[in-house]
C-alpha cells in the first residue's frame, strides 16, 4: 500500500499486511538450504514488517477494540502476549546470521505462531471490531502513518 492511498478501512490494512508477511514467509520456505544470504535478507524483511504491524497494532488498533467493549479484554490480552513471544523470536532471528544451527527453526516457528495468531484476529478480532461500530478508515489512516514512522 503507498502510503497516499487514504480511505482503506482498519482492517483491511491489517489484513493486507497479514497477506504480505505470509507470502514472504512462503517466498523463504521455497529457498534452498544454502541460500543463506537471500535467507537473512528474506528473515529481516519479514521481521521488520511484522515489527511494523505489531507496533501499529498495539498503539492504535487494541486499545481501539480493547475500549469497545469488556467482552473484548481477554481476546485483546491475548493477541498481546502472542505479539510478545513474536518479538522474542524476531530479536532472536535478527541477532543471528542464517548460517547459525536453528535459525530455519526460529523463522518456522515464527511462521506457526503468525499463522496461529492471524488466524484468530481475522475469525473474531476483525468481526467484533466491526461489529463495534469502530470507526475503521479513522483507525487506518493512524496506522498508515504509525506504520511509515517505524524505522529499524
Amino acid at each position: 500500500m503507498s502510503k497516499s492511498e487514504e480511505g482503506i478501512d482498519a482492517i483491511t490494512l491489517l489484513t493486507e499486511d497479514h497477506e504480505n508477511v505470509k507470502a514472504l514467509f512462503e517466498k523463504y520456505e521455497g529457498l534452498g538450504d544454502r541460500a543463506h544470504a537471500s535467507k537473512k535478507k528474506l528473515a529481516t524483511e519479514i521481521c521488520t514488517e511484522l515489527t511494523k504491524h505489531a507496533t501499529a497494532e498495539e498503539e492504535i488498533f487494541y486499545p481501539a477494540v480493547r475500549a469497545a467493549g469488556k467482552d473484548k479484554e481477554d481476546m485483546v490480552d491475548e493477541a498481546v502476549v502472542e505479539h510478545a513471544s513474536a518479538k522474542d523470536l524476531i530479536a532472536q532471528i535478527m541477532e543471528m546470521e542464517a548460517t547459525e544451527d536453528l535459525f530455519d527453526a526460529k523463522v518456522k516457528v515464527l511462521s506457526e505462531l503468525i499463522e496461529h495468531h492471524v488466524e484468530e484476529e481475522e475469525n473474531e478480532m476483525f468481526k467484533k471490531a466491526r461489529d463495534a461500530k469502530l470507526d475503521l478508515e479513522m483507525l487506518g489512516q493512524q496506522i498508515a502513518e504509525r506504520k511509515a514512522q517505524i524505522t529499524m
